[in-house]
Formats: structure tokens, sequence, C-alpha cells
């Protein structure tokens, strides 16, 4: 089966399509990647979602334009990724968060924008959205949903190192996913990842740039340990999992309350906040005993963010979703498209493990395409496994497989 996966980070930096071959071996899941874009948002709605994020106020009315805009803009996205690469099957949606509702340390709603009618509309193909809210209205976080995706495929890792394997995600928010070798999961968000290297980076620009790209910005200043210690004093770190976190904590007035009074230059608040975001990583990595790492997202092209991942976990192995065959940039798109796939075999697409949950649940909502909606009988066995397998010869199945 061929599935496109679709969605947009907290970074608001742009639409990520991935288009993959699914297929079900006995308890294996297979997955090819077939192709992956990155579409800008048209810039004014980008800007508009960054507006009404917290704690800005917003409405009604804005909130309803936004869902519809965000809504065309990934239907623009998907339509144009496959007739670019030939057509798919089915698409999964994850949206675009604006809240999540964390009170106490439970989370008690959520929220993501884009009509996934308008895909519906745009393809004619069936859309699978709504993934997170069928978790919490279970209990749980509803994120990070990558413990799914990463507990498939880092358990043959694990057992073989006898020892905790870790998936690092480093978006807006960083996430971490570690797999014991018998198939445990732990999976929560460490704290902010790029967040807050964002807003700082466009504070001291004023507004000319919303990333420090390359780490530039950080690798001219030092860190300051009086504004370090401030900031790790953030209760959310001494939290238990299982946690989540987003821009409704880590947005622009808590950079600004936290900074008040301190006097700190331009390159060494970027360079605070970068040993910020290693220190909380490196930190929950180590107390779970983690000695490898597969990290993605857009953090891991920071190197000085990564030199100081490094510096703080001299005994772990750090590498790239890349080296595993799995696209660093596409890892969140392609996890997209396995949670569609789960929904549509009827699978339940959450780990409660990971996300706290009262158990297994189906996940999302499914909007017809072109043609009636016809799902496949549910799969009967579970899937335990996922193998990455490299294209070879082109676009279309592997030769012999079906359209599980």
């Amino acid at each position: 089966m061929l599935v496109a996966g679709v969605l947009s980070g907290t970074s608001v930096d742009g639409i990520d399509v991935a288009v993959a071959e699914l297929r079900a071996d006995g308890p294996e899941l297979v997955l090819t990647p077939l192709g992956y874009r990155e579409v800008p948002y048209p810039p004014e709605l980008a800007t508009r979602l960054l507006a009404a994020l917290p704690p800005n106020p917003s409405s009604a009315e804005e909130l309803t334009k936004l869902d519809t805009g965000v809504g065309q803009a990934f239907a623009d996205a998907v339509g144009r990724c496959l007739d670019e690469l030939g057509g798919a099957d089915l698409v999964c949606s994850l949206g675009q968060t604006v809240f999540h509702w964390v009170a106490e340390g439970r989370v008690h709603g959520t929220l993501q924008l884009g009509q996934p009618a308008w895909i519906a509309e745009r393809t004619g193909l069936p859309v699978v959205s709504d993934l997170r809210t069928r978790d919490v209205a279970a209990g749980g976080h509803g994120a990070p949903l990558a413990g799914t995706m990463d507990a498939l495929w880092l358990a043959d890792l694990a057992e073989r190192s006898a020892a905790p394997a870790a998936a690092l995600n480093i978006g807006g928010i960083a996430n971490l996913t570690v797999v014991e070798p018998g198939g445990a999961v732990l999976a929560y968000d460490t704290g902010p990842g790029n967040a807050l290297l964002d807003l700082a980076a466009a504070r001291v620009t004023g507004g000319a740039r919303r990333q420090d790209v390359d780490g530039a910005i950080a690798a001219s200043g030092t860190c300051r340990d009086d504004l370090l210690a401030r900031l790790l004093d953030e209760p959310y770190y001494r939290a238990a999992p299982p946690k989540s976190t987003g821009k409704e904590l880590f947005h622009a007035g808590y950079l600004a309350a936290a900074t008040d009074g301190v006097a700190v230059s331009d390159p060494d608040l970027l360079a605070t906040l970068t040993e910020l975001t290693a220190v909380t990583i490196a930190d929950a990595a180590r107390s779970h005993g983690v000695r490898t790492i597969v990290a993605s997202g857009g953090g891991v092209r920071n190197p000085v963010l990564m030199a100081a991942l490094a510096r703080r976990l001299p005994d772990a192995a750090v590498s790239a979703s890349d080296d595993l065959g799995m696209p660093g940039d596409a890892k969140e798109a392609y996890l997209t498209a396995i949670l569609g796939w789960l929904t549509w075999h009827g699978l339940p697409a959450n780990r409660p493990d990971a996300t706290g949950a009262r158990g297994p649940r189906l996940l999302g909502s499914i909007t017809p395409g072109a043609t009636p909606l016809v799902l496949p009988p549910p799969r009967l066995v579970p899937i335990t496994r996922l193998r990455v397998e490299r294209v070879t010869g082109g676009r279309n199945r592997p030769e012999g497989a079906a359209a599980d």
C-alpha cells in the first residue's frame, strides 16, 4: 500500500510530505521510502499561525480561517508531491499543532489545525487525521506518537546491543524514545529542541532570521552558566514521564521572563540556549542508561548543538537516522504514514507505555475520498517490528509485494 504522510512541526517552518510503500510480512512492517518534499508555508499563513500560538490571544474567527488555510496548504503540498512521485492509496495528516492543553501533569485536550476534507478533495484519496485526540481521551498525552514507530524500528537494535537504544527527534520540541532489549518502551518530550533557539534568533536579529542557521550565532558566544542554571530550574524537567510539552510553555513570554534582569550578549544567549537543549536531552538519555542514540529532526543540522550533545554524552554513540536507512528530515512524515497504515488496517497506533493512555487505541478519523470508503479486514496479526528497505529499481512496488 502506498501511503503519503503529511505534517508541519511546532517550528512552523514548512509542510513535510513523504510517500512510503508499506507492506506487512507476518509481524513485520516493511517500509520503503519513495520520496519526500518540504513545501514552504505561504508566508502570510505562517506569520498568522505563529501569531496565534500561545501566549498570544486568538479568536474563533481566526482559528476557523487558519484551520481552512492549513487544510488548503496541506492539500496543495500533498497534491504537488503526489503529482511528482506518482500517486498513493491513502493520505495521513498529523495537522498543525497550535495548542496542547497540559495542566498538573495531565493533557486535557489538544488542537491540530488543517481540515482533511481539503486534502481529500484535492487528491481524491481517503485521509486519516486527528490522530492525537483518542489517546488523550484514554488518559494519554497524545504525544509523542513517534514512540509507535521507534518501538518497532529499534527493537532489533536494542536486543543486539543488550542495552537500551533511543531515537531522538530534535524539532521545535525534542522528544526521546527509549527502547529496552525486552521491548519495553518509554517516550516523552525532553524539553525545548529548537523552540527557544528560534525565538532568540528572531529576537536578536530583529525578525530578520527565524533560526540560528548552522548554529552560527551560538558558535561565536559562550554559555552563561548563571543563565543556564536559571533555565534548568524549570519544573518540567523534573517531572516524571510520561509527559509532553510544547510552545504553550516554551514561548516568547517564557524566554523574556527567563532572561529578565540578566545582561547577556546575543551570541551568549544563543550559546546558552543551545547548551540547554543539549543538557536536557543528555540528562534524559543518561537517566535511562542509553548507549545508542539515533537522531533526526532539524536540530541534527545544527553542528554546535550536536557537538554539545556529544560532549554531554561521551559514553553514547550518536548517529543520524539516515545511517539506518531512514531519511532524517522525513522521519516524522514517514511516521505519519505508518500511523495511517495502522489505522487503515484496524490496528492500535498508540503506545500506552509511551503516552500514558489506559490501553492500546485505534487512532484518528477517516475522511472518504472520491470513491466509497472500503476498508480491508482488520489484521489479526499484530505488528512487532519495522524494517526499512532502500528503494531499488525505481518508484514501483518491490517485486512480489502485495498492496496490503
